[in-house]
């Protein structure tokens, strides 16, 4: 490819297809994918689907597998409960998915983004093809946008935008179920809007914003609005593996002439009727059109309506369409398939694929580091929280002449669903004594118990103005935590 044809396909990275020149919206119709790997994603897409509706219902011993109550902040994941005073688990983890997202870009682009992503699986794989299945295909659709209004149209809109709708209200429903449980949407459901303004403020507000994403931003989502789809272009480089297009191969593009003669035989038989001396025609140029025949069926089924053989676009989601037109094409013409595949740069360029960069590497040894200090923090989690502060503002006590006391808070959080009745131990200080302000403490599943107490030591163990007292908390023959705290003597 020369020089002026590179610069002339960088024109693309000025604008995005979606919007004209004057800044208003330009509606897409892409044509329906078909092909085997379409098919792969409408499966895996089944799958998911079924496992993103099913979770809410699944339990184990009892708790959700996955709850993420903001509101009460109230967490559960894989059946485990979580409180605020694990926040710093939700960090450490949080981390290690921000670098797995960034080892998984460098390698495979936006690979996730046309498989897994729950915008890409319900626009293409449900919304479209409800459109598909009532409008038609892209011109049909095209034809049926184009005025008038008619019986056909309002009758096909009106399905069309009902269906969508209640596809909304399925999605904002099983949403709501992660974030508080299908047993509370249900009550939201069954009772009247007047015993539940919030939930039903929820339902409708989520019902809408999922119909506006899906039924109006769509595309744009992905194009101009995901935060993912902007650290395509950073994360990615010449070894990351993404939807190519062949341009060694498939350029010069040209439309096909259906022509038994040779190209090369033809110019010589041209060249030989002409005034040219065929001796002379050593250095003339023999253009031979490469396998892209320019159909620009790989444009027409592009959701997001880019032109992949302009090169790496942030606009490609990986979705496969154009690779399913493509080789459909390629086979009717009898030319190899796979011009537009999963490659990289230098795979087309220079034939070497690599995984494992530089660049790959150092993202796995920071993974690698992360996932162990998960494990680390997850292992050593306990079963029960203590947060045991002295109380602020008062000074020590001498209820006798042998005897000097602190006043302390405690509350303690039951991250499980067992009972407790811890007993309070001072390992480094066996002599000090827990006088309880009200009864002691009896720890219910999944709950937190708090109040005062006074803690008692013997004069001559205490030493220094403020010294670390160690706490452990047991139940029975189980350790379930370990704290400390300070007590203050005289100076």
């Amino acid at each position: 490819m020369d020089t002026k044809s590179i610069n002339d396909t960088e024109e693309y990275r000025n604008s995005i297809n979606t919007v004209d020149s004057e800044g208003k919206r330009i509606w897409l119709y892409p044509k329906k994918p078909r092909g085997p790997w379409t098919n792969a994603r409408t499966y895996v897409s089944w799958g998911l689907l079924a496992v993103l509706f099913g979770l809410p219902w699944v339990k184990i011993n009892g708790n959700p597998l996955i709850r993420l109550d903001i509101i009460s902040r109230d967490f559960y994941l894989f059946g485990l409960h979580f409180t605020p005073q694990d926040f710093y688990l939700a960090v450490v983890a949080m981390l290690t998915l921000v670098v797995f997202i960034a080892l998984f870009t460098v390698v495979f682009g936006r690979l996730f983004c046309g498989w897994v992503c729950p915008q890409t699986i319900f626009m293409e794989m449900v919304f479209r093809k409800i459109e598909y299945w009532i409008e038609g295909d892209a011109n049909a659709q095209r034809k049926l946008a184009a005025p008038p209004w008619t019986p056909e149209k309002i009758r096909k809109k009106t399905i069309k935008q009902v269906l969508f709708v209640l596809v909304a209200v399925v999605i904002a429903h099983t949403f709501l179920s992660y974030l508080i449980g299908p047993e509370r949407v249900f009550t939201i459901i069954t009772s009247s809007p007047a015993d539940n303004w919030g939930g039903f403020a929820a339902m409708v507000g989520f019902t809408g914003a999922f119909y506006f994403v899906f039924a109006s931003l769509r595309e744009q989502v992905c194009t101009t609005i995901c935060p993912y789809g902007r650290l395509q272009g950073v994360l990615t480089d010449n070894d990351t593996i993404l939807v190519t297009y062949d341009f060694v191969r498939g350029e010069p593009r040209g439309k096909l002439k259906r022509s038994k003669k040779d190209p090369v035989k033809n110019m010589q038989e041209q060249l030989a009727h002409s005034d040219v001396d065929i001796a002379d025609t050593a250095e003339l140029p023999l253009k031979v059109l490469g396998d892209c025949i320019d159909c620009s069926l790989c444009v027409q089924v592009c959701p997001t309506g880019i032109d992949i053989r302009d090169g790496v676009q942030l606009e490609c989601v990986n979705c496969t369409a154009c690779m399913d037109a493509c080789d459909e094409v390629m086979i009717k013409i009898g030319r190899p398939e796979r011009l537009i595949r999963y490659d990289s740069y230098n795979g087309v360029v220079k034939q070497e694929r690599k995984i494992f960069t530089p660049r790959a590497i150092a993202y796995s040894a920071a993974l690698l580091v992360l996932v162990v200090v998960n494990v680390l923090l997850f292992s050593n989690r306990t079963k029960v929280e203590a947060v045991i502060l002295r109380t602020p503002g008062k000074l020590y006590y001498e209820p006798d002449e042998t005897h000097f006391s602190n006043l302390y808070n405690y509350q303690l959080f039951n991250k499980t669903n067992e009972d407790f009745v811890p007993a309070f131990r001072f390992p480094k200080h066996p002599e000090a004594v827990i006088q309880f302000i009200g009864d002691a403490p009896v720890l219910t599943p999944e709950t937190m118990a708090q109040g005062a107490f006074f803690i008692v030591l013997p004069k001559e163990n205490v030493t220094d103005r403020k010294q670390t007292l160690t706490i452990e908390l047991w139940d029975g023959d189980e350790l379930l935590e370990t704290t400390t705290t300070n007590f203050l003597g005289p100076i």
